[in-house]
Order: structure tokens, then C-alpha cells, then sequence
């Protein structure tokens, strides 16, 4: 059997939090590795999520359904663990591990992706620049008075939002104030 025939099977995890065109070419490099890749993508477990990384805005199931739905995708293992060890390289029969190529120091350990470079099974994968989860929530709380206005304009309460009474009655303030200084301009 030639390579181009013979399925290999790779591995690649990640948190997935709010599931992004950058995850999906991540995952599109992935799967493009070998003429005939079998993709398992690991979603890492919410637990272990909040512990090394923080609060997510999307729990496991969340993240995990959004993984399912990627076409790249033919296999979502959840609970992925952070670090991978040969026990889960074997149990899954994986024959290389896909991650971007720079050192990932975690959980008291230099790269969490040493043990599959010193097998000589992990492939380098390239980020996708202007585009990650930490971005996109930056952008979200920079303008979260627009959001916020938005989503009580579509009937969300200001509990829902988690706002106080102070607040809510200050933004309302500013938005009519807005408005009325706008009909003044036309």
C-alpha cells in the first residue's frame, strides 16, 4: 500500500472557544497534510480550559458542537487532554499531532507538544494572522456599549446582560442624548 492510498490518521486539539476562520484553516491544514488524512480534533475539557487558560465564553458542548460542524473534522474527541501522552497516541491510533510550531509552556511543561516531536510524529502547522479568539473578545469589550444597546434593543433585560440599574439607566441616558443631538445635526 502507497502513502497516497494508506489513511494516516492526525491529530490536532485546541480549546476552540468561539470557533473562528482562523480554527478552520488550522484545520484545513490539517487535514490537507497527506493525500488521505483521517482529521480527530480534540476539544480540551472545560475543566482543564478554565484551569490553564481561563473562562471561556462557550462551554465544552458549545465548543465541541462547532468543531462537529467544520468539514474538515471526521472525528471530535471531548474531553481532549491538555498535554497528550503515548497512552492516548496509541489509543487512538494517531500517527502524527498537528500544531502550530512554536512551544506551547503550560501545565509546568515547556512545550506541551515535546513528547510528539521527540517521537518524530507532530507536523507544524502555520497560524492564521489578524484573527483569534482573544481578538475577537477585545473587539466585543471595546465596544460593549454598542453590543449592549443592541441586544436591549432586541429584548434582552438588563439582567440577561448582567447589568446594574446604574448603569442600565446611564447608557439609556447617553442613548437618547445621542439621539436627540443627531436630529439637531439634521
Amino acid at each position: 500500500m502507497n502513502t497516497e492510498e494508506k489513511q494516516i490518521r492526525v491529530y490536532a486539539d485546541g480549546v476552540y472557544d468561539m470557533f473562528h476562520y482562523g480554527h478552520a484553516r488550522q484545520l484545513e491544514q490539517c487535514k490537507k497534510l497527506f493525500p488521505n488524512t483521517y482529521l480527530i480534533v480534540g476539544v480540551c475539557s472545560q475543566e482543564d480550559v478554565e484551569k490553564f487558560k481561563g473562562k471561556s465564553v462557550m462551554d465544552g458542548y458549545q465548543r465541541t458542537e462547532s468543531v462537529k460542524h467544520c468539514k474538515w473534522a471526521d472525528e471530535v474527541v471531548y474531553p481532549a487532554p491538555w498535554i497528550i501522552d503515548e497512552k492516548f497516541l496509541n489509543d487512538h491510533r494517531i500517527d502524527y499531532v498537528a500544531h502550530d510550531d512554536i512551544p506551547y509552556q503550560t501545565a509546568d511543561v515547556d512545550d506541551a507538544y515535546a513528547l510528539c516531536k521527540k517521537l518524530g510524529k507532530f507536523k507544524a502547522t502555520k497560524r492564521t494572522e489578524g484573527i483569534s479568539t482573544t481578538d475577537i473578545i477585545g473587539k466585543i469589550l471595546k465596544d460593549r456599549h454598542k453590543y449592549l444597546k443592541r441586544n436591549i434593543e432586541r429584548g434582552m433585560s438588563r439582567q440577561e446582560l448582567g447589568m446594574g440599574l446604574w448603569e442600565y439607566y446611564q447608557l439609556k441616558y447617553d442613548w437618547l442624548f445621542c439621539q436627540k443631538r443627531k436630529r439637531k445635526q439634521d
